[in-house]
This record gives C-alpha cells, structure tokens and sequence, in this order.
C-alpha cells in the first residue's frame, strides 16, 4: 500500500476586529478542510484562530471563499473572514485593488470594496446582502399555535438554565438570535448560556447569539457567541444582524457603530436594502503547516 505523504502548506494568519483566521490558497491543493480546521484552529496544539478560510477559483464570481470553524464544521458566511480574504487576495495579486469585486460564499455571491492605499489594504466594505425573517429561512421552529413565522421575529421568549430571554431573529445568510440587554454585556455569563442558546431546540441548525447594549441612535455594544466556533472578539454577520435588528425595534438610525470586543464595525442598512458593514483587516503573520496527503 502506498503510505502517506508529508507536505506543507502555507498561511497567513489575519484577523477583523480580532475575530482571527487561517488563511490558505485552496487552488490546486487536495486538503481535509474539515479536519485540518481543527487542527490549525486549536488554540493549544495549533495555530490558534476562530476559523479556517480557504480560497478557491470561482467559476460565477471573481475568487470563492470557504470557510471552517474550530470545530470542522463549514460555515456559510463569515463578514470578519471575508475582508481578510479581501485583503489576502488584492495584497498577493489575485483580485483587482478596486471595487466592487464578487467573492462567491455557501450563503450567495457577497460585494466588496478593498479600501487603502499603495497597493496596501486596510479596511473592507461589505454588501452583506438582504437581511431574512422568515422562520423557515432563519431557521427557527416557533411552537405549533404561533402566528409569526410570516413577520419578524422580534422579541421571542426562549428559556435557557432558568434564565428568559427575548431574541430578535435574523437570517444574514445564516442564523442569528439577538438579546437586548438592560444590564451590561460584560455582566452576562455568555460563556455559559451561548452554548445553550446555541444549541436550543427552536434553532434547528443551530445559531449564532448576540447580547447588546443599546447606547444610543448610532451606537450598540455587544458580544457574540458564535456556531461552531463559542465566544469570539468580534462577529461581522453578527453586528449586521445586530443593527438590523436594532432598526426594526426602533432603536437606531439608518448608519451606527457596533462596538465589539476586538474593535468597531460601521453598519449601514435603510430598512429595505442590503446591509453594508465596514471594518478593518490586518496581518499577523506567515508560516508553513505540515500536512499529509495519501
């Protein structure tokens, strides 16, 4: 029989707001995203990030981006992960430098404008494409006398270890329950109760959950436990939903600022449209990983 081969392959590892990745250029590789997310994401015995970010040639769109969590599973849309994409694909010379360019992902073809200057991007803006409310595209399973699974799903009472929340649902191409919150983020046990929220059983395919201050017209404050990956630094899906959400309760202008843990996103959406986020990517460094192959 014939054994395994040892290669490498490299990577760059980057990171939006904190929220950081793995990033490969997938093209021509034969690789076990899955399993190699695992291993390059562990904090311990790895690399250590919250996702794994493949690039790949598209045949509908100008690059396709893939994309894992720590724990092997494929994500269907990343907004921290897509500017980084962004920013590894213009710096290493495989999209233009100039918007808008199509970047096709599992959850539909995203927009982006590389922002920067001499060939150097620092920032990205977004079409993070038409928020969903439908309870069959969140998904969510509401209770069999419930009449909302037409209309936004605002202020759904859901129990997790004995505490009541009220989450406002949206779907930015995957699922997101949003908890407004008197007290501040920071005092909420998210380590405890996001896995619970997680994996409740009105979200079928699981869900990413968010707890957020409302400051004021133009400014959230928030954390997010995030599917597959738990508590991260930040969450470009998840200030997009967040606004969104925040603007259908009343609570906010067309354009605000989500601030994170890991920084600040500018989130624009009038209502109808498509979502815009805005934020930064940056570099941290560069290396070879071992890899076999049969």
């Amino acid at each position: 029989m014939k054994g395994k081969e040892s290669t490498s392959v490299n990577f760059l590892k980057m990171h939006g707001t904190l929220n950081d990745f793995v990033l490969i250029d997938g093209r021509g590789l034969e690789l076990n995203p899955s399993q190699l997310a695992k291993e390059m994401c562990d904090r311990t015995g790895g690399i250590g990030s919250d996702g794994l970010i493949l690039i790949h040639d598209s045949s509908d769109a100008d690059l396709r981006m893939q994309m894992f969590n720590p724990d092997g599973s494929e994500a269907e849309m990343c907004g921290n992960g897509i500017r980084c994409f962004t920013k590894y694909s213009v710096e290493n010379g495989l999209l233009s430098n100039e918007g808008p360019l199509d970047i096709e992902t599992k959850a539909g073809t995203m927009i982006v404008w590389p922002i920067g200057e001499n060939d150097q991007v620092t920032h990205v803006r977004v079409d993070m494409g038409i928020p969903r409310f439908n309870a069959n595209d969140i998904p969510i399973l509401l209770g069999p006398t419930d009449t909302t699974s037409d209309h936004p799903i605002i202020d759904y009472s859901i129990e997790v270890s004995g505490i009541k929340l009220e989450v406002t649902c949206v779907s930015m191409g995957n699922p997101h329950a949003i908890a407004f919150l008197d007290s501040p983020v920071d005092d909420f046990p998210l380590e405890r109760i996001g896995p619970l929220v997680e994996t409740h059983q009105a979200f079928p395919e699981k869900v990413n959950f968010s707890i957020v201050n409302h400051l004021n017209r133009t400014q959230l404050r928030s954390r997010v436990w995030e599917r597959g990956a738990g508590m991260t630094m930040a969450c470009g899906t998840g200030a997009s939903a967040q606004a969104v959400a925040a603007r259908m309760k009343g609570l906010v202008n067309d354009d605000i600022q989500v601030d994170l843990p890991g920084g600040t996103l500018k989130i624009t959406w009038d209502g109808q449209s498509s979502v815009f986020m805005e934020g930064p990517a940056t570099e941290v460094f560069q290396g070879e990983w071992p890899h076999q192959t049969q």
